[in-house]
């Protein structure tokens, strides 16, 4: 037998090595990009809480929203299916859903900073699966973050009877 019976094999394997080196390095590049944002939006408070403290003060309110869609790699499509033979926790889709959480976050935060909001309460984060298991598909997640954003508005000046 001669290297050339083990082309398909050998494609195959390469393949694989480009896609899990490709994919790991997006992976980083845009983990590196939600810390870098994630700390230069550390003003903008974000609370799963119903109700902001202080809620007696009177507030402007306006709702915020952000929406990240996180596609998959072959490499971690190929990971994947050969642990759904065994079980247990997939790993690679776990970091897809925690980017797309934390991107969806961030977004709503740049939304309640782009109109002067610095508190946001009552967050909800939606998932979903968007590529409905279609054969070929590659698997992507989608998250949707969103709340009520909040600034004090200050209090008028009582008229002055002279």
């Amino acid at each position: 037998m001669s290297w050339v019976d083990y082309l398909d094999w050998i494609v195959f394997l390469t393949l694989l090595a480009v896609g899990y080196f490709a994919g790991r390095a997006a992976e980083s590049r845009h983990f590196a990009s939600i810390r870098k944002r994630e700390k230069e939006l550390a003003k903008v408070l974000a609370f799963a809480t119903k109700y902001p403290p202080a809620a007696h003060l009177p507030q402007q309110v306006r709702l915020v929203s952000g929406s990240a869609v996180v596609g998959s790699d072959y490499f971690k499509q190929f990971v994947a299916s050969l642990r759904t033979l065994i079980g247990g926790r997939m790993k690679s889709y776990e970091s897809l859903l925690d980017r797309a959480r934390r991107e969806a976050i961030l977004r709503m935060k740049e939304e309640a900073r782009r109109h002067g909001y610095r508190l946001v309460v009552n967050v909800k984060i939606e998932s979903s699966n968007i590529t409905g298991g279609n054969r070929g598909g590659l698997p992507a997640v989608e998250a949707f973050a969103y709340g009520t954003a909040l600034k004090p508005v200050a209090p008028a000046e009582p008229d002055r009877a002279v």
